[in-house]
């Protein structure tokens, strides 16, 4: 009698894909995202990327890799480490095996483990294994082989037979997961619809990986299972990142606003997939221009603002230091404008394909002049959506610039998102002016109780008037450089912002409400740090988070939160720039920091490490 295979049911499980950037590395592990996702794991997944356009083929600096955690129960990062390593060529093993737990499994493409492949990837052995230490299982496929036998008779040619090796690897993962390999296959389909040949040639190969593993028993048993143990809402779900929530957030405000919505850009890593994706949507009147530089991108924007548009530019750090100008227009002019910053690593061209929290005092005060403009951050790739939303909504009825935050992380990482009911967000209401106004109004005319002031768009019988980036009269709207007059617009201008904290929820902390120690963090870190919290809680410690949507204002409730803990703690992916803020702007408050800046994800052991040693000094 055959020997019964077992199959392990496992809670959640991280799977690391890396190879060659040419390799499909990022596509494997989307595909696989989208698999478990749709079998009801929860995902949250990490692209991580290098810089080089096309890094000479078996480097150290051309690998790629995709990171993705499925669990059968809310994950909120992509782990720290992986228990499943496809490395498809020495230089992937070799800089990737550092992201290994000591039992991971291990999945290589022999046929690019030659003499050649090796001296590329700088092992000094013959056998790479032995030379890193390496003890854990090894499943070792032929991949480039197979491939070529499998689709000699396809009449594609050598190049197009060896880019569907990271199809085999995919088939070959989704049988020891236990994944339904029909929803490779009809992802596939779409995704290649207009090329069926290559369709037909990758499905082929996912199958034989699939059939690979189920043939063999790939020496790892029978495999393992992470069934979907989620209560989730009811309603239709998406895996998406963060770029396309931000951008399907914008449309959405738009529509609520009854405004077209404008985009003025210039491509920039990692922001250039917000203006591909509002690109698509010319049906719902979306107007993208891809301008020559950074500063037509914005100044068009305020132009797009000034004519009663929704307008919106995208950037990264570098672009918002050339943007800068132009917004700081945006606020003399009291004109609607969102500016979306994904950061990334710095200074300069630093680190593109990275990400960092490291522009937020260049967006809070990187403009001459006292010029407030209000800054939101997102916290996830799904939460983008929310944020660019609420970003657009403040903007219109505030009459305002406002900056939301993103990075690299949460918006090229992705997460399964339920599609929302558009009943459930608020209607946008900008402040225009009304006939009856006309008799008596001003450009600076404003509404008593908010500070705002009323958005005369052009054209508007009875409501001509100049803008510009001189000072203007409060009383008539003309150019005025008198002392007093200046003192009371700066003024005006801020209390407008901070007026805004009044319209918006307070700030929540979860976990403890006797807790010991508050972690406080800001955008995306929200996943890690929320582990983290776990994690220490889980061992008995009294601990909570609170996590900044708002930083300018701050939300009002923010110096009471702060100063009812006895250890606060500030972590961030930059040398604490929001812990100098808040203790600007919060009297009396000590906080402790944890700061990195590696253009990485935090790794929740190593807060759970650094926490713990701050509760017990």
């Amino acid at each position: 009698m055959a020997e019964e295979m077992i199959v392990k049911e496992l809670d959640d499980v991280v799977v690391r894909f890396s190879g060659d950037s040419g390799d499909g590395m990022q596509l494997a592990g989307n595909l696989f995202s989208n698999i478990s996702a749709t079998e009801g794991n929860d995902i949250s997944t990490f692209p991580d990327y290098p810089a080089d356009i096309r890094a000479p083929q078996g480097t150290l600096t051309g690998v790629s890799g995709f990171q993705v955690h499925i669990g059968s129960e809310k994950v909120y990062t992509p782990g720290d480490k992986c228990d499943v390593l496809v490395a498809m060529n020495p230089a992937a093993l070799k800089t990737q095996y550092q992201y290994c737990k000591p039992q991971s499994v291990i999945i290589i493409d022999t046929d690019s483990f030659t003499h050649r492949d090796l001296v590329k990837a700088q092992f000094q052995l013959e056998n790479p294994f032995s030379e890193l230490g390496i003890k854990n299982e090894v499943v070792s496929a032929s991949i480039t082989t197979m491939c070529k036998e499998s689709l000699k008779d396809s009449g594609l040619d050598n190049k197009s037979i060896l880019r569907t090796k990271n199809m085999f690897a995919l088939g070959l993962v989704c049988w020891l997961f236990h994944r339904d390999i029909h929803l490779g296959e009809k992802m596939l389909r779409e995704k290649f619809a207009k090329k069926p040949a290559i369709a037909e040639a990758n499905i082929k190969v996912l199958y034989d990986g699939y059939h690979f593993g189920e043939n063999t028993h790939a020496s790892v048993a029978a495999g393992y299972s992470v069934p979907s143990k989620q209560h989730c809402l009811p309603g239709k779900y998406m895996d998406i990142n963060g770029n396309k929530a931000t951008a399907y957030g914008l449309i959405a405000a738009a529509e609520k606003a009854g405004l077209q919505l404008y985009l003025g850009s210039y491509p920039i890593t990692p922001a250039t997939d917000i203006l591909h994706e509002l690109a698509k949507h010319k049906s719902l009147g979306v107007k993208t221009v891809q301008c020559e530089d950074e500063i037509a991108g914005c100044a068009s924007a305020v132009g797009a603002a000034f004519a009663g548009a929704l307008a919106v530019t995208t950037t990264s750090g570098p672009g918002i230091c050339l943007k800068s100008e132009a917004i700081n227009l945006a606020v003399i002019t009291e004109l609607p404008l969102v500016i979306i910053d994904v950061q990334r690593g710095g200074p300069s061209t630093g680190l593109p394909t990275k990400s960092e929290q490291t522009d937020l005092l260049q967006v809070l005060y990187g403009r001459n002049g006292e010029s407030p403009l209000p800054v939101i951050a997102a916290n996830s790739p799904t939460d983008c959506f929310d944020t660019a939303f609420l970003a657009c909504k403040i903007a219109l009825e505030h009459m305002t610039p406002v900056v939301l935050l993103s990075d690299a992380y949460i918006a090229n990482g992705s997460a399964a998102w339920r599609l929302p009911k558009w009943e459930d967000y608020p209607a946008i209401r900008p402040p225009y002016v009304t006939p009856d106004m006309a008799a008596d109004w001003t450009p600076f005319k404003r509404n008593p109780e908010t500070g705002v002031h009323y958005w005369a768009l052009p054209g508007t019988e009875g409501f001509m008037h100049r803008i510009g980036g001189l000072e203007k009269s409060n009383e008539t709207g003309a150019i005025c450089t008198e002392a007093e007059n200046h003192h009371l617009m700066t003024r005006l201008r801020a209390e407008k912002v901070q007026k805004i904290a009044e319209t918006l929820p307070e700030l929540k902390t979860e976990g403890d409400e006797d807790a010991d120690l508050l972690i406080v963090g800001f955008g995306g870190t929200y996943g890690h740090l929320h582990s983290a919290m776990d994690q220490l809680r889980r061992k008995g410690k009294k601990v909570a988070l609170a996590h900044f949507r708002l930083i300018n204002p701050l939300p009002k409730n923010a110096a009471e939160v702060l100063r009812r803990y006895r250890k606060v703690v500030v972590a961030e992916q930059n040398m604490g720039q929001l812990a100098g803020y808040l203790r600007m702007k919060v009297e009396g408050i000590h906080l402790h920091q944890y700061n990195q800046v590696k253009g990485q994800p935090f790794v929740v052991q190593e807060l759970v490490d650094a926490f713990t040693k701050i509760m017990e000094e």
